[in-house]
């Protein structure tokens, strides 16, 4: 009895072996959801359409596009933790996802480190720090006199979201440059964006891509910096903060997809192909640039180790500048 048991398992596991193998070799079969754990508009969007779009082609299928925000994208990257791992449900994960929201919240719905499989580099871009077109701010020293001339009343900057890699942005330039300043969240740029123009604000900072057409129309907002090392060849005349006299500041949000853990890896590689293939194409490369941003090339084991070395960076910040969710 005990041999026939033996052999009942070894079938099966024979079975179950080539059903993966015929998966595999009929992947995709029918349309991929990739799930965007924040709003529309912003860009987390943009990214996850614009690859959508790209990918299509390479895996015969279409990739369609579902919104799933709230919780600083703990909802959507949730969903996608308690997916199917077939390679028919991929989310864009973020910096903030990724390598921030495990720092901040306690009941975080997935571990990032533990329940993805990393795909690729989608892209990166830097954040972007910007005025009204009539702000009495003309320069980043403008900015850091008034901060630390004004610190009853401190300048106000907003961001998408406590948590985010442009809060982070802002705590990061706060320590970097001694001064204090008022963060104000919102629910992403539709948010943050009229508020600055309204006046509400004194400050936005914000991912270049979902600001850009607004900067380069000119006639409500103007940027002061962006916080790459080097400038953004999108926005050339706008300095760095480096040039503004803070050595070695250097902050780019990133933003990449994930499959779930445990995702075969014969629809990885497929997942990764695709996605490769279509960054290096030239009209991905120049769609990106457009927006401000660069296409990504971290795929597989060197996206997960890229992300290790980010937690070490953002939880040290988190923890001295005693950043909380409350």
């Amino acid at each position: 009895m005990k041999l026939t048991r033996l052999y009942k398992y070894l079938g099966a596991i024979a079975i179950g072996g080539a059903a993966m193998a015929a998966h595999a070799d009929t992947y995709p079969d029918r349309p991929i959801t990739l799930i965007v754990p924040y709003p529309a508009g912003g860009t987390t969007d943009l990214a996850a359409r614009t690859i959508a779009q790209a990918m299509g082609p390479y895996l015969k299928q279409s990739i369609v596009v579902d919104n799933r925000a709230g919780a600083g994208g703990s909802i959507g990257m949730g969903m996608l933790k308690r997916a199917d791992p077939d390679g028919y449900t991929i989310a864009m994960g973020t910096i903030g996802t990724q390598t921030i929201n495990q720092f901040l919240y306690h009941d975080m719905p997935y571990d990032p480190a533990k329940d993805f499989a990393s795909l690729a580099m989608v892209l990166t871009t830097p954040n972007v720090i910007a005025v009204r077109q009539d702000s009495p701010l003309k320069t980043m020293q403008d900015l850091f006199g008034k901060a630390k001339a004004s610190k009853d009343k401190p300048i106000s900057y907003g961001s998408p979201g406590v948590g985010s890699s442009v809060h982070l942005t802002g705590a990061y330039l706060e320590q970097a440059a001694d001064i204090e300043m008022l963060h104000v969240p919102f629910k992403g740029v539709s948010g943050s964006m009229p508020a600055l123009i309204g006046g509400q604000i004194d400050v936005l900072m914000d991912n270049l891509p979902s600001t850009i057409s607004q900067l380069k129309d000119g006639s409500r907002v103007r940027a002061l910096a962006v916080t790459s090392a080097e400038r953004s060849s999108s926005l050339p005349d706008v300095p760095t903060v480096v040039e503004s006299g803070i050595a070695d500041f250097d902050v780019t949000a990133w933003f990449a997809l994930y499959a779930p853990a445990g995702t075969p890896y014969d629809v990885q590689a497929k997942l990764i192909d695709a996605a490769t293939q279509a960054l290096a194409s030239a009209d991905v490369k120049a769609q990106l640039a457009a927006l401000g941003a660069t296409a990504g090339t971290l795929t597989g084991k060197d996206l997960a180790a890229f992300e290790d070395k980010e937690r070490q960076r953002w939880s040290q910040l988190i923890k001295e500048r005693n950043i909380t969710t409350n």
